[in-house]
């Protein structure tokens, strides 16, 4: 399914269901899709951090994006991961994605090597051209250890296959300088990472967001996208209030850094849409209290029906 541009609406990270270490959990893989593009969601976005596509090996991740783009062909666009410590990885799997009918790739920075902004900006006029779909940019600074400059994404978005950007910064004050860079060009899509911003950036101006709790409740995060493009204030609080809800109450639960990830898959778990919630290495799924804990943070939030006494 092609794209129109900008692209808007809500743009899921797609969870990725395991049965291993190297071995999808296809039905549920279907049963994910499925709820997703019923809820009404605008586009899905396979082998991000929500998907483990750093864990994952390469044969994995073209299943993945396989199974993915059968699926929704025809319902929704895909914008398939294709970051690499390679870049001749990058490019061999977003030829296969292309291959697949999938829209877009999306890419980070180079990791492990450090770049400058300037490095950067010379290694996307190289390169961006090679790719077979429209590029979006993903500013993951936690992890990838560069953060784009809003000067540098604007000079990117003068490349022909650099179409959008998903803003995983965190930082409002980022997103915004990203709008005032980009104030021109307007075909360039912006979209946010963090859900916790997505109300508000959507009413600033950003075109959607890229948000994890989406698979565990797509109709919360179309509504409040939906609401922030329409004005409607009251409904953006209310309904950012309850995102709110699942990353303090359900992504919380656990210490460790992994506990968005672990979490998740366990919440899915408990919804039935996952048979599972094994995670790929290093992490593990959470035990015992944990596990409960997220259970009666669904319940809490309404995600589940409370239990019959």
């Amino acid at each position: 399914m092609k794209l129109t541009r900008p692209l808007r609406g809500v743009v899921p990270p797609l969870v990725t269901p395991l049965l291993d270490r190297d071995k999808l959990d296809a039905a549920a893989l279907e049963r994910l899709l499925a709820s997703l593009i019923d809820a009404g969601i605008h586009g899905v976005f396979p082998l991000g951090t929500t998907g483990e596509a750093a864990s994952l090996s390469n044969r994995l991740r073209r299943e993945l994006i396989e199974r993915v783009c059968a699926q929704a062909q025809g319902h929704i666009p895909v914008l398939a991961g294709v970051s690499d410590t390679s870049i001749v990885e990058s490019l061999r799997l977003a030829e296969h994605a292309a291959s697949c009918g999938a829209a877009g790739v999306v890419m980070t920075a180079p990791y492990y090597f450090a770049v400058t902004q300037a490095e950067m900006l010379e290694f996307l006029e190289r390169v961006s051209g090679e790719f077979p779909l429209p590029v979006f940019l993903y500013d993951l600074p936690s992890h990838v250890r560069f953060r784009f400059d809003p000067d540098t994404v604007r000079r990117a978005s003068e490349l022909p296959n650099v179409w959008g950007i998903k803003d995983s910064t965190g930082d409002f004050d980022q997103f915004l300088a990203l709008k005032d860079a980009l104030a021109d060009k307007p075909d360039f899509t912006i979209l946010v990472g963090p859900e916790q911003l997505l109300g508000a950036a959507v009413s600033r101006g950003a075109h959607g967001g890229v948000c994890g709790g989406a698979n565990l409740y797509p109709e919360l995060y179309v509504g409040l996208y939906h609401a922030a493009v329409a004005g409607d204030v009251d409904e953006v609080e209310r309904r950012q209030a309850m995102v709110m809800k699942i990353c303090e109450q359900i992504y919380g639960v656990g210490r460790e850094q992994s506990s968005y990830l672990r979490a998740m898959k366990c919440a899915l778990a408990w919804k039935g849409v996952m048979g599972q919630d094994f995670l790929a290495e290093p992490y593990s799924a959470l035990r015992g209290e944990e596990r409960q804990r997220v259970r009666e943070c669904l319940v809490e939030i309404g995600i589940l029906p409370q239990p019959v006494c």
